[in-house]
């Protein structure tokens, strides 16, 4: 008789979270057999047919991630990439670091890109940032589900509020004030900007 498995055990030999699972199953994908009490039950032959569209465990990678907002921020990112690097290898992980420069409320930046690709094609086993903003101001929460359903463990080394929150934040304020001038008034209008102007010396005096 072949061996079966819970959800939560088949779940751990392919990689992925139960929620996943649970998702396959809704899509017809893997549907599991069924015991008297209703509990899901999954065969070893199934596993193993999924397992092979999946990359191995030894394919998935920890990928670090870093991020500043803008080019004065530099030696801030130098500081994120060798916490990232000391911890990651403090804990024994082969990890591959992506860093980035830009907002964190600018969805299109070229490392985060990157990481979303590898998230998705299920070739990430953890990532790990130094704190959640560096992620996305605002949304990294849809990313953390994303690793959920992925099996993907998310490690944030400070849980803690970063020190240059406040500056940090104001940055992304005033690029946001910027583009969306630009895109109501027209860059080269004088009304924008004076309207700009006013607006930075504003956010400047409230930090």
């Amino acid at each position: 008789m072949s061996t079966l498995y819970s959800i939560s055990q088949a779940a751990q030999q392919l990689g992925v979270a139960v929620s996943t699972l649970r998702r396959w199953e809704y899509e017809g994908k893997l549907i599991p057999q069924r015991t008297r009490g209703n509990q899901r039950r999954y065969s070893a032959e199934q596993l193993m047919g999924m397992g092979r569209k999946l990359p191995s465990q030894s394919e998935r990678v920890t990928l670090a991630y870093a991020r500043v907002s803008s080019a004065d921020q530099k030696q801030d990112l130098e500081r994120q990439k060798t916490v990232l690097e000391m911890y990651c290898a403090a804990q024994g992980w082969t990890f591959e670091l992506i860093s980035d420069l830009g907002s964190g409320m600018n969805y299109r930046k070229k490392g985060l890109q990157s990481l979303l690709e590898k998230l998705l094609n299920g070739k990430i086993e953890r990532l790990v940032i130094t704190h959640k903003d560096r992620l996305l101001r605002f949304g990294a929460e849809l990313i953390f589900s994303v690793c959920e359903m992925k099996g993907v463990e998310v490690v944030i080394i400070n849980k803690g509020e970063e020190a240059s929150f406040e500056e940090d934040l104001a940055k992304d304020v005033l690029e946001i004030i910027t583009v969306f001038s630009a895109r109501l008034y027209g860059a080269r209008s004088k009304k924008n900007q004076k309207l700009i102007n006013g607006m930075k010396e504003a956010v400047k005096a409230a930090q």
